[in-house]
Order: structure tokens, then sequence, then C-alpha cells
């Protein structure tokens, strides 16, 4: 019931009971009627408060944080490494908290236990993003998978990049690719051994041929090299990390105060022409007849379109929205994650050598890896199922916004909040992690050990969890394990001399490596000719 129904009614039932004393005969005595006037209106204001009470007591209430200030909350107090500064507070404020930043509230999850409430107890419920306003124009308007809110046209986006681009059939038609690409790295290095080489300028160079294939069969007539295409990138995961007052105070996003929006138009515009050049020619080849001459092997465009010519079409908007999360999200991530592996096992001899005995009873070093060898690799898996724990791409994961109001962990959860789950946080978590802090791969070897990608065990979730889980799971689970085997079997790998392997690390979209992995390969296979 409503507080000011519940006081209306208080008065008008004194008002009804006591009517007979304004109707006394005025003989009565004035300062008697005076007190028992001002002790009735004390009666109605002590009713009133301890129903206000009551209500705030059985009322749930928000989760605890830090004080904040007028106008900007929290945000004069936020450190620029929000993982670490928000397992900081949680230590003082519990697994569930809020700040404000702005206008905005912000819920932050720190504990695998309130983790479980918002990505599988309630997932329908915070299935939806929080979408920043720079999101917004490099999605299309929100029309790719990454940042579309929950509903039927994301159904349809997670079913055609699930169900029909990254299924088993179609990744394991592109093996050959992929190891072409891996082969070609590992030449490239090879003519650079004895001599330190950038490790994430190869790795991302691999990673982008070998995307671009699967995605457009990797050609096009304007000749954007990977290097250009990765400095555009660079550009708008700094667009990205900067924070914009629009995201702050939303009511604000129309003056677009700090030109982010603007920028990003450009870094679009730039990707609109690429894939619009990209588009028209697979058209026109398609026109001409000449399109069902390419190789058996379709790729992921010549998929998309062939649902147009099967009356399941999609829009121009949504494709290019789709390879665009394809591009991004397949370079950033796999490069990121791959960077880092090679950093824990070079800062851990004893690791890498592990991994690269074990390497040399499968494959042999009179041969080189192929994807049938993943599987035996069981202490490779391991490592990199720890690296991805300590440094887990998304350390905040992607933003979740609940549909509704929701009671998560005991406090209340409005509508439209910003909910992050601190992945960073939870997968080092002492009361889940033995030694939390400490590489070992061995824990993922244990017979109790049942930890996997799929976010089943919200102890460890560095692909998400729930409908959001990430789409391309499976195959970055394939580029990351297929290129570092590569890596590790055809090389020996040292430091520069006098330098250390600096673990430090950047926040951002991604969580990077602060200063980039610099090392010397040295070949370690039996014939030169495998390097071919």
């Amino acid at each position: 019931m409503v507080i000011s129904d519940l006081f209306g009614k208080i008065i008008g039932f004194i008002s009804k009971r006591c009517s007979w004393w304004w109707e006394i005969p005025s003989s009565r005595d004035e300062f008697t009627k005076a007190i028992l006037t001002v002790s009735i209106a004390v009666l109605i204001i002590v009713c009133y408060t301890f129903l206000i009470r009551k209500w705030k007591k059985e009322s749930v209430e928000l989760p605890p944080g830090p004080r904040g200030l007028p106008l900007v909350g929290n945000l004069l107090s936020l450190d620029l490494e929000l993982h670490r500064h928000f397992a900081k507070l949680a230590r003082t404020y519990g697994p569930i908290m809020s700040l404000r930043l702005g206008s905005k509230l912000c819920v932050v999850v720190s504990s695998s236990t309130v983790a479980k409430e918002i990505l599988k107890d309630h997932d329908t419920i915070f299935a939806n993003r929080d979408v920043p306003v720079a999101a917004r124009a490099l999605s299309y308007g929100n029309h790719d998978i990454v940042w579309s809110p929950y509903g039927p046209h994301w159904r349809m986006l997670r079913k055609v990049c699930v169900g029909e681009l990254l299924n088993n059939t179609n990744l394991d038609a592109f093996k050959s690719l992929r190891q072409r690409k891996v082969n070609q790295m590992v030449h490239n290095i090879y003519t650079k051994r004895g001599t330190p080489i950038v490790v994430g300028e190869h790795i991302f160079e691999t990673i982008f041929g070998t995307m671009t294939s699967m995605l457009w069969g990797g050609t096009h007539e304007a000749g954007e090299s990977s290097a250009e295409f990765r400095q555009v990138m660079n550009e708008v995961v700094r667009l990205f990390s900067k924070p914009n007052i629009s995201d702050i105070f939303p009511i604000l996003a129309r003056f677009d105060i700090q030109g982010v929006v603007r920028q990003f138009r450009k870094v679009v515009l730039w990707h609109d022409e690429f894939f619009n050049q990209i588009i028209d020619q697979r058209l026109e080849l398609g026109r001409r007849g000449e399109e069902e001459n390419r190789p058996e092997i379709k790729d992921f465009l010549q998929l998309l379109l062939k649902r147009n010519e099967q009356g399941d079409p999609m829009t121009t908007a949504q494709i290019k929205a789709l390879l665009m999360d394809f591009v991004y999200a397949g370079n950033d991530s796999v490069t990121t994650v791959l960077e880092w592996a090679m950093a824990k096992l070079m800062d851990h001899p004893e690791a890498m050598r592990r991994a690269q005995e074990e390497l040399d009873q499968v494959v042999g070093l009179s041969g080189t890896v192929e994807e049938a060898h993943l599987s035996k690799l069981h202490y490779l898996s391991a490592a990199v199922k720890e690296v991805m724990r300590l440094h887990p791409i998304a350390p905040l994961l992607l933003p979740h916004s609940p549909s509704q109001s929701c009671v998560v962990g005991g406090y209340m959860v409005p509508k439209d909040t910003q909910v992050l789950v601190n992945a960073w946080a939870i997968q080092r978590d002492p009361e889940a992690w033995d030694k939390p802090l400490e590489f070992q791969p061995e824990r993922f070897l244990m017979a109790t050990t049942k930890y996997d990608y799929s976010g089943n065990d919200l102890c460890y979730i560095p692909f998400g969890s729930g409908r959001r889980i990430c789409a391309g799971m499976a195959l970055a689970e394939r580029l990351i394990m297929y290129t570092l085997a590569s890596l590790l079997h055809s090389f020996d790998w040292r430091l520069p001399e006098g330098t250390k392997v600096d673990l430090s690390d950047k926040f951002g979209m991604t969580l990077k490596m602060k200063t980039p992995l610099v090392a010397i390969p040295t070949p370690r296979l039996s014939n030169s000719e495998l390097y071919a």
C-alpha cells in the first residue's frame, strides 16, 4: 500500500472519531482544547514516521557502495585500472556493490555466487547490453550480435553465427586455410631467426589473414593491408577506452561534447567503404555467374548472401555489422590471448619446457603441427586455460542491463542499470582457487577439475556465460591452440640480453600487455625444409 494512502486513512480516522471535540461548547477551556489538538498532531506525525521507517525497512535497498559527490557521483575516485579498483572496493563493500557514474547507476559483481544469479538464474532479465554511445555507430545501429538487444533479431543473429557459420562442419572445412596461414607465419619468423621480433605483430598478421580469408576470401581490390587495418582497429580501441561524457550523462549525448561520435563516424565510413566494395564485388560475380566457379569452400560472406537467395534475407547493414564483429572480436581477442600465453610461458621456463616436450611426443621434431594433434595436447590446453584465468580477454566482460528491476544478492538492481561482472576478480578468488595468483596449468589437469569454456561453472568465465556467452568461442579455441602449438613446436624462445618479461597489463576493451613482448626465436625442428 502506498504511504500517502495510509497517511490519508489515518487522518480520516482521527477526524471522524474526534469530530466531537470541535463541536463542544465554546465555554470549554481553550487551553485544554489546544493541548489535545497538539497531541493529535504529534500522534499523526509519530504514526507517519513509523510507517515510513517500516516501509523503508521492508523495501529492498540498492547494493552498498562508496559515497559519491553530487552530480559526478564516484567518477573522480575511479582508478584507470578498473578491474583492480573494483576488486579492491569489493573487499570493503562486498560481492555486489553500486556506484554512481555521473547520472548512471553501475552495479559491479565480484563473486561467482552473485554472478550465477545474473548470468544463469535471471539470465533472460539481464540479457540486454548497456550500449555505449560509440558502439551504436560501430555496430550499424546495434545490428550486430555483440550489442544488439535481446529479442528476435538477436536470436536470429545468434542462430546464423553459431548454427550456420561457426558450426563444426564449416570450421573443419577451413582447416587447410588455417594451416596455410600458420605455416606462413612460421616461415616468416624463420627468416628472422636469431634476431629480436615483436611477437604480437606476427600473431596479428596471421590471425588477420586467417579471419579475412574465412570471412570474404581475404582478397580485396583496394589492397588494404593488415597494417592499415590494424591502425584503424587501434584507433577504435582508443576511442572505446576513452571515457565519454555522453555515456555518463545520457541527456548530453545529443551534443557529443567530446566529439567521440564524430570521430567514430570517420572510422565507420572507412569500414563502410571497405565492406561495400567487398560485397559489391561478390554480388557482381554472382550476376556474371562466376560465383559458382569460386572454391568449393564457401566463405562466410558467400553463406550470408546465399541466405538472401534462399528467401531468408539479411539486410546489408546486418551483414556488415556481423563482418565487423568477426574482424574486431576475432583479431583483437585471439591476438591478445596468444601474446599473454607466450609471455607467461617465457616467464615460466619449466611450463614452456613441459609444453614443448608434450609437442615432441605427439608431433615429433620431423613434422609440423596439425589441428588433428590438438586433442592430444592436454598440458598445452591446460596452460591456455590458466592464461585465460589470470588474464581474461574482457576483464569486466561486456556490460549487461536488466530489462526490469530484479533482486540480486539480496539487493535491488533497478531496470536499465549498468551491470559489470568482474571476471578478473572472480577468477582470482582465493575461496575458489588454490594459490590464485600463481601460474599453475596443472590445476586444470586434476581429475576433479571440470572447468571448460562453457561458462557452466561461474568460477571460470573467460568467454562469459549464459545467453550472451561469446558466439565465436569454438573458433577462438582452435585458433589459439593451433597457433600457440606451432610457435612452441617450431622455435625455442629467449629474451634479448638484459631484458625480462613485463607482465603488467593495460585495462581497456581487452586486457592487453602494457609492454609488447619482444623475443628471439631459434629453430628447433630437425629439417630446415619444414620451415619452407
